[in-house]
């Protein structure tokens, strides 16, 4: 049975709504987390955790557990073809987790509902919400099961819902962006792979690009452009990828496919993460390109930070204005991110031999620059990005920090605390 009411609904029980269920109950928060899934994701999907990410996710007692399952690979190549173009090595960064976690989204939900069933909690499956509203110092939620609707007030909703969230319609907030045009495939295979199999590759062709990282039970991920893609590749799709674009001197050989899918990309933020008792995360913020694994990762720090925040205000320790911090953070945090990937599909999806030989010589200067590899090996593990997850001490958890001198300010408090 739903209550009639409790101090937070999350809609959306994927590893983001997850995550943040964790962070209330570690808090001490009543809420519930409903999803209209009746079951968790049974494919990998999402497939690598970033060093950044591991770092927010110890705060919910989820990493340790994770970094068991998973697959720790220090290496990010581009290529063209059979040449290296840009080398990324993750072993000296600093941080307790120097490294690509490979872990299948499927296995990073499994370590996440642990949890919450640990703490005492549970999942309200195959609920659907059709409507969200705001009335005075609640919100409400309608939710549907079998033709039944409930109705359940809450002192804040958290719209974890994906790229279509009924939570973000309700804010009425733009979700700007375009579209990628073609598709992209997905797919996870055994290969006969002539490469090194601790490294993430991605390979640049005049036919597009494919990526190409293992997973922790020896099989591969592939992700490629693909014009017109079947809505399930199959093996034989899968080869021609690899063959057309990976490398050249010794091929690449599909010896079976897992699971498969086509989806189409877009690169979107919405305008704003909360309306007065409303707020967004993960997906149902910012969606963009698969492009350097980010996705999921900004969304579960997205998590880690709001549920911090939401404990705090709910047990009295910080003012309600200081839930405004969660956008002041996280959204500058996902514009940064939507850059990235869009550089990196950009690049992979250069036409014409004139533009792929200044990107690849652009690479390449690249490589011989070690500043310029140590920036780019912060920003895909996300360390560049470690001040948007910290919260400012109680204290001046109201304070602006949007600007240069406040920032610096609570930099400096912090530092002293």
């Amino acid at each position: 049975m739903l209550p009639d009411h409790t101090d937070i609904i999350i809609v959306g029980a994927g590893p983001t709504g997850m995550a943040l269920s964790i962070a209330l109950h570690q808090a001490g928060i009543d809420h519930l987390l409903v999803d209209k899934l009746d079951q968790g994701q049974n494919t990998s999907r999402a497939g690598v955790i970033h060093a950044h990410t591991l770092e927010a996710l110890t705060r919910l007692g989820v990493t340790d557990r994770m970094v068991e399952l998973g697959m720790k690979v220090d290496r990010f190549t581009v290529r063209d073809r059979d040449r290296a173009l840009l080398n990324l090595r993750f072993g000296k960064l600093p941080t307790n987790h120097p490294y690509l976690l490979m872990l299948p989204q499927n296995l990073t939900e499994q370590v996440l509902a642990e949890r919450i069933a640990a703490l005492g909690g549970f999942v309200h499956r195959g609920f659907t919400a059709t409507g969200v509203l705001q009335d005075g110092d609640q919100a409400i939620v309608t939710l549907s099961k079998n033709g039944v609707e409930h109705r359940v007030s809450a002192r804040y909703v958290v719209g974890g819902d994906g790229a279509h969230s009924v939570v973000r319609q309700a804010t009425g907030f733009d979700f700007e962006g375009a579209t990628y045009e073609g598709s992209f495939v997905l797919a996870d295979v055994s290969l006969e792979w002539p490469l090194t199999g601790k490294e993430v590759s991605l390979f640049f062709s005049p036919a597009g690009m494919v990526v190409v990282a293992p997973l922790p039970d020896g099989t591969f991920r592939v992700v490629a452009t693909m014009d017109d893609a079947p809505e399930q590749p199959q093996i034989a799709d899968i080869q021609r990828l690899l063959d057309s674009r990976g490398p050249e001197r010794e091929r690449a050989k599909v010896t079976a496919l897992n699971w498969s899918s086509r989806f189409r990309l877009h690169h979107r933020l919405a305008s704003s993460y909360r309306k007065d008792r409303l707020f967004l995360m993960g997906d149902a913020a910012h969606v963009h390109s698969p492009a350097g694994g980010q996705g999921m990762n900004t969304g579960l720090v997205d998590a880690v930070v709001l549920g911090e925040l939401l404990g705090d205000v709910i047990n009295g320790i910080r003012e309600e204005a200081a839930l405004d911090l969660y956008e002041r953070l996280r959204r500058p945090a996902a514009e940064k991110v939507l850059s990235i990937a869009g550089t990196m599909t950009g690049m992979a999806t250069t036409r014409g031999p004139i533009r792929r030989f200044f990107r690849n010589m652009m690479l390449s200067l690249v490589n011989l620059n070690p500043i310029a590899r140590w920036r780019i090996q912060m920003n895909l593990s996300g360390l560049s990005r470690a001040a948007s997850a910290q919260l400012p001490p109680a204290a001046v958890s109201a304070a602006r920090i949007d600007d240069t001198a406040d920032a610096a300010r609570v930099r400096s408090f912090k530092a002293a605390a």
